[in-house]
């Protein structure tokens, strides 16, 4: 099936098209003009509008409380990703296994956890300890092998972790389920064939096929649950956005502050998204068209 480029050309006849003038488009140039208007308007919208306070801005970007909770945010974000990726494949396992009650349990953990807003999780396992005052690890209805005070234990940190990664993990199964479910059964068949136990087939055979279809969302909910870390600063978490809540309740900077904790947000899902991108050339290779790799 041949392919048609969006440029159409007018020539005349016994005109060679490829000295041909493109056809005018006015409707382009106007969408064009409209952008580079809005464009301006916005441009002069930041610098006249002296409430932005931009010196303000610059005094407090690399403010060590604004860094350090700029580190808290990306270690958390990573610790529940990382979390939320192992539950969420060992709850894809699951939902893909032929053992009925394993999925039962699986279908449960996601609706669950997926169904339960980040916040209201956050803050019933920052209050943990009023459930369990005491948390112990033994046999069920046997000895005790150790107890620890909970309120110790569930500080906002970790209650930010569970909170996150088991949000995490309901996504991720799913989208690992999705991206394990896009492999030709085919090849599930071939490793069979030739003698490979489930595990190794899942490790070496299916797993790597999938990941064409899983990086992209992963990557995605990467920079979702980056950005949903704004949310532990309600159970007085230090992550960016408490860190700048903390200068602005002291000085009434409000709008600078806020620009502050937007630009480090964007900076980060920024770098984010280009790694999303490198991995996904990565695991495209030899799928996509052969169109697109001639004009790269």
């Amino acid at each position: 099936m041949s392919t048609v480029d969006e440029t159409v050309t007018v020539a005349a006849p016994g005109e060679d098209v490829a000295s041909a003038r493109g056809r005018l488009r006015p409707l382009r140039w106007l969408f064009v003009l409209v952008l580079a208007v809005l464009a301006a308007q916005l441009v002069l919208f930041l610098v006249r509008n002296e409430r932005f306070q931009w010196d303000v801005v610059a005094k407090y970007l690399f403010e060590k409380s604004v860094m350090a909770g700029l580190g808290t945010t990306v270690v958390l974000a990573i610790a529940a990703m990382a979390l939320g990726s192992l539950i969420g494949g060992v709850v894809a396992a699951m939902q893909l296994s032929g053992f009925a009650p394993a999925r039962w349990v699986a279908t449960l953990w996601v609706g669950l956890f997926r169904g339960i807003p980040p916040l209201v999780q956050l803050i019933f396992w920052f209050n943990l300890a009023y459930l369990l005052p005491k948390l112990s690890i033994g046999i069920p209805f046997g000895p005790v092998f150790g107890s620890w005070d909970a309120n110790t234990v569930i500080t906002p940190l970790t209650a930010a972790v569970i909170g996150l990664s088991l949000v995490e993990s309901a996504y991720l199964a799913e989208i690992f389920r999705a991206g394990m479910g896009a492999v030709d059964p085919g090849q599930r068949d071939a490793a069979r064939a030739m003698g490979y136990p489930p595990a190794q087939t899942l490790l070496r055979i299916v797993l790597p096929q999938a990941m064409r279809v899983i990086v992209p969302p992963a990557g995605s909910q990467f920079i979702n649950v980056l950005k949903g870390t704004a949310l532990v600063s309600v159970i007085a978490m230090s992550d960016l956005l408490h860190s700048v809540q903390v200068i602005y309740n002291r000085t009434y900077e409000i709008v600078p502050m806020l620009l502050v904790a937007c630009f480090w947000y964007l900076v980060v899902v920024t770098a984010l998204t280009a790694g999303q991108r490198w991995l996904e050339r990565r695991f495209s290779r030899g799928h996509r068209p052969v169109a697109v790799r001639r004009s790269r």
